[in-house]
């Protein structure tokens, strides 16, 4: 049975916060969770990301700060080149790591704020990423404990100042969990995560959570306001349009190792979703993607003179 691992984090001694850098092999950690605040810098690499009951693709520069005791893990896509070389850089640490009061000052509400939005996952975009990103490649050569602190802080107000992001959970069902709720609703993502691609079952998902399956079902819907088949059907075809854009497999192909066993079956699901059939998605993609390319950028337009 798979279940959504807790993880016991402890800083080194005389640090009052968490910083590694992680190979290739650090990615095949399974769904997990932990106390600690966490913000997760992907140096190379690309593939799936998971946070809560939300799916989405990550690629290099991915910039991901996760609240306390939200469930997640990066899968990487072995066919990438980027993937080849993966690394990441991550930062861990308890909420009230500087005491209690810390957050509490006038000085401070901003990070305070930050901090209460992270549980919802949040993923930076833009000049954000991009300057959080160089300031925690500053952070890893630091020697000195004292600045390390004072660079994380930084950082954290970055982030608080910051407009350009994006809520993971942005109907806040994860977020809203109540503790309890967590340690029954994280092993069946842990679940889903681990195999949606394959057989899904409902009675082993109801008996994970230790309910009838009719039970669950209803306990499922109320806690993400989604059905569990609805669920599995947006991770299958999440991970199915991600296939369709960056691989030329045929879709018969990318139907079965979504987890469809049925090709048709898939075209519905697929069409229903998108308005489109999976050909005329890629097709579509690919022209875009092509006008994209030829354009010519407003500022480098010029007239022939005569």
């Amino acid at each position: 049975m798979i279940k959504a691992s807790y993880e016991v984090l402890q800083p080194a001694s005389g640090h009052s916060f968490l910083f590694r850098k992680f190979g290739k092999s650090a990615f095949d950690a399974p769904y997990h969770f932990h106390e600690e605040v966490e913000l997760t810098y992907i140096v190379q690499g690309a593939g799936k990301r998971y946070v809560g009951n939300h799916m989405e693709d990550f690629s290099s520069g991915d910039l991901v700060l996760l609240g306390s005791n939200l469930p997640h893990c990066w899968k990487l896509d072995a066919d990438n080149p980027d993937s080849q070389e993966a690394s990441a850089m991550v930062i861990q640490f308890n909420s009230n790591f500087l005491g209690d009061d810390f957050f509490g000052k006038a000085e401070l509400q901003g990070i305070k704020k930050l901090l209460l939005k992270s549980g919802s996952g949040m993923s930076f975009n833009s000049a954000t990423r991009n300057t959080v990103n160089h300031k925690l490649e500053h952070l890893a050569a630091e020697k000195n404990n004292f600045r390390m602190l004072i660079h994380l802080l930084e950082i954290l107000q970055r982030l608080a100042v910051s407009n350009e992001y994006t809520l993971l959970d942005h109907q806040g069902s994860v977020a809203e969990r109540s503790k309890s709720e967590q340690e029954r609703i994280n092993p069946i993502f842990a679940y889903l995560v681990e195999n949606f691609r394959g057989d899904i079952s409902l009675n082993e998902a109801a008996n994970i959570a230790s309910m009838t399956p009719n039970a669950f079902c209803k306990y499922f819907k109320r806690i993400t306001r989604k059905t569990f088949m609805e669920t599995v059907i947006e991770y299958r075809l999440n991970y199915a349009t991600q296939q369709l854009i960056q691989t030329d497999k045929p879709i018969s192909d990318i139907s079965f190792e979504s987890g469809f066993g049925d090709v048709s079956h898939f075209y519905k699901m697929f069409k229903h979703k998108t308005n489109q059939s999976p050909l005329n998605y890629r097709k579509n993609f690919m022209r875009d993607l092509d006008a994209d390319k030829n354009r010519i950028p407003t500022q480098f337009a010029h007239t022939s003179t005569p």
